[in-house]
């Protein structure tokens, strides 16, 4: 019998994977990877890409529900698409979903399309929120991660972009934008 391997997500830090590991390991997964970033895209998300790289022909990857593993339509297309390069079977614990048949794979589509709509309608709430509060005058957007009035002095000072970045530990681009205002 080949492996089962799962992969567990949550969006934020104070969030538990403790349920979802649990329903891998009753899944029959025996190796778990799991990590606490967003799934709005791939970017950042390490323990997803070493266990892509990491899966055979025959093995078995599970999730608790389709919106762990990708957010958007485009990312869960080309994570099934590589998985189904490489041999490599799709089921969801929560879900009717599993690659290895017909069914499971018309129902992993339309689940794509679904966690897509949900996230599109969050954002536009969100966005939603922003422009009333805006309207409000109580918006202040994030905090800035940068402090101008050190840019400048550091500046004064004789030091380049690129010494006023590293020393501050922010982008270069930020301190540009900061220097040009």
């Amino acid at each position: 019998m080949s492996p089962i391997y799962g992969y567990a997500r949550v969006s934020s830090i104070d969030q538990d994977l403790s349920l979802q590991r649990a329903a891998l390991k009753a899944a029959g997964a025996t190796i778990i990877r799991a990590e606490k970033v967003s799934g709005a895209s791939r970017k950042g998300r390490s323990e997803l890409e070493t266990l892509l790289e990491f899966l055979r022909p025959g093995d078995t990857l599970v999730v608790t529900r389709i919106d762990r593993l990708a957010r958007s339509l485009r990312d869960l297309q080309n994570i099934v698409h590589e998985l189904r390069e490489r041999g490599v079977h799709l089921k969801a614990t929560e879900q009717p979903v599993d690659t290895s048949t017909a069914a499971g794979k018309a129902f992993l589509s339309m689940l794509g399309v679904f966690a897509e709509f949900e996230n599109n309608l969050r954002r536009e709430r969100q966005m939603e929120g922003i422009n009333a509060a805006k309207a409000r005058g109580v918006y202040k957007g994030r905090t800035p991660s940068i402090k101008a009035d050190e840019v400048r002095r550091l500046r004064k000072e004789g030091l380049g972009a690129t010494a006023i970045a590293k020393k501050l530990g922010v982008g270069r681009a930020s301190v540009y934008r900061v220097l040009t205002r």
